[in-house]
């Protein structure tokens, strides 16, 4: 459909932790809109995403909500995460205890704007925020879901104190701070006593 030519269809943005890999991919847009290679097996193998995917999630959610932090501690998922419409503040937090950033976090902003695209390797949990009113969020990932190998940490564990840019907008005046969290994830357990990876 189009001929990249010498052009490497795929940018890589550096990121703090090892194994995380900021991907901001060609668009080729006109006045009709836009065509882009969300995935393209060849060109990830040569940025060192070689794993296969096998199953694709779509998550649609509303402002301020929270999801994560998740991992899954037996068939961990490598995901490649993207916001398609709205915007989502990522985070991925290194559970591998042997990685040089083991317990560090960073977070990256993924809109249907900015189109970028977030490899996050086994051994990490995964998070987000929606950052506008509303936001569809599709990652595919290298695993099965397990839930019964679900995990989750705090999203809001003071030891780990992520800035999920809560208090950015405000409501007649007042800033409003009021994640919206599932019972599931208000369970998340504190950071030293998650399930780690070697």
């Amino acid at each position: 459909m189009h001929h990249h030519g010498e052009n490497f269809p795929v940018k890589k943005i550096a990121t703090s932790l090892p194994g995380i890999l900021l991907l901001e991919p060609s668009v080729f847009g006109d006045d009709r809109g836009f065509f882009l290679e969300s995935y393209n097996q060849r060109t990830f193998t040569e940025l060192g995403i070689p794993e296969p995917f096998v199953q694709d999630n779509h998550s649609y959610s509303e402002r301020n909500v929270i999801r994560g932090l998740h991992y899954q501690i037996r068939q961990p998922q490598g995901k490649l995460v993207r916001a398609i419409a709205g915007e989502i503040l990522d985070v991925a937090l290194d559970l591998r205890r042997s990685s040089p950033t083991f317990g560090k976090w960073e977070s990256f902003k993924l809109s249907g704007e900015n189109k970028h695209i977030l490899w996050i390797p086994r051994g990490f949990a995964h998070g987000f925020r929606v950052a506008s009113q509303t936001a569809h969020v599709l990652y595919k990932a290298t695993d099965f879901y397990a839930p019964e190998h679900e995990r989750t940490v705090a999203w809001n564990d003071p030891a780990l104190n992520i800035d999920w840019k809560l208090d950015d907008w405000q409501l007649d005046g007042e800033p409003r701070v009021s994640a919206i969290v599932s019972s599931k994830d208000q369970r998340g357990v504190p950071f030293q006593q998650a399930e780690k990876f070697e």
